[in-house]
């Protein structure tokens, strides 16, 4: 089976990421052989919508599980709709992960983990501070 995990690394020893839609790569694993293939998330950078389209990136993929420490309500949604798995919670090694995953340690989330904005520095995209009367 063909899972994809959130990482800044660059092979199985590199860390899982705590961000989905922001993460700056992506590995496709093969549970089984344990081969690996490093994507760069081209949605890391977006101003807005990266959960959604990271998500339409992996679900490219042919994967049946993401592996994540987070995933907001619009990526869960966009990953849902394709049927693909999301186990959020996940950390360590991007390897470790994928071990603990095939061996049923890791179940599936029921919802997003985080709002959205989540990993952009704060919430929403409003101008900060405050206003001041004339």
């Amino acid at each position: 089976m063909k899972v994809v995990v959130s990482t800044s690394g660059e092979d199985l020893s590199g860390p899982v990421e705590p961000r989905f839609g922001r993460c700056p790569r992506f590995i496709v694993v093969d549970t089984e052989t344990m081969e690996f293939e490093v994507i760069p998330n081209t949605a890391v950078s977006s101003a807005h919508g990266a959960g959604i389209a990271a998500a339409q990136l992996v679900g490219s993929m042919g994967v049946k599980a993401v592996l994540t420490g987070n995933v907001g309500p619009n990526a869960y949604s966009a990953l849902s709709a394709t049927g693909i798995k999301i186990v959020t919670g996940v950390s360590g090694t991007v390897g470790d992960a994928v071990k603990r995953f095939s061996s049923g340690e890791y179940k599936s989330t029921g919802g997003p983990s985080v709002g959205g904005h989540f990993g952009t520095g704060g919430r929403g995209g409003g101008g900060g501070g405050r206003r001041r009367p004339f």
